[in-house]
């Protein structure tokens, strides 16, 4: 059987949101998945900018298949912009966004052992 285990994100501080400082690929370190477990990687963004930020998650990889790009209206609220994604095998979530230090993305894994 399955056993499900909620954990905090690699590139977070004791749970704390990780801030988007990098403006082009490689982004900031998120999560490295798991090396055997599934990780099911679930992430929120808030623009705290007066203007629009495009942010980019870069899931496992900089081709475009595994890029998933969302803007972020200004003043906005959190946004879900990973969905309980699947990931293992040690892959990397980065992100980076269109302005320096203005995103914070946050969030957990869901590791299915």
């Amino acid at each position: 059987m399955a056993v499900f285990s909620k954990v905090i994100l690699s590139g977070s501080t004791d749970g704390r949101p990780v801030s988007v400082t990098q403006t082009a690929t490689a982004g900031d370190l998120i999560h490295t998945a798991d090396a055997t477990a599934i990780d099911e990687v679930w992430l929120y963004a808030v623009n705290r900018h007066t203007a629009d930020v495009v942010l980019t998650i870069e899931l496992g990889g900089v081709s475009a298949g595994d890029l998933v790009t969302v803007t972020l209206t200004a003043g906005g609220g959190p946004v879900l912009v990973i969905p309980g994604t699947p990931m293992t095998n040690s892959l990397v979530v980065r992100a980076f966004a269109d302005t320096t230090a203005v995103v914070s993305v946050f969030g957990w894994v869901n590791r299915i052992t």
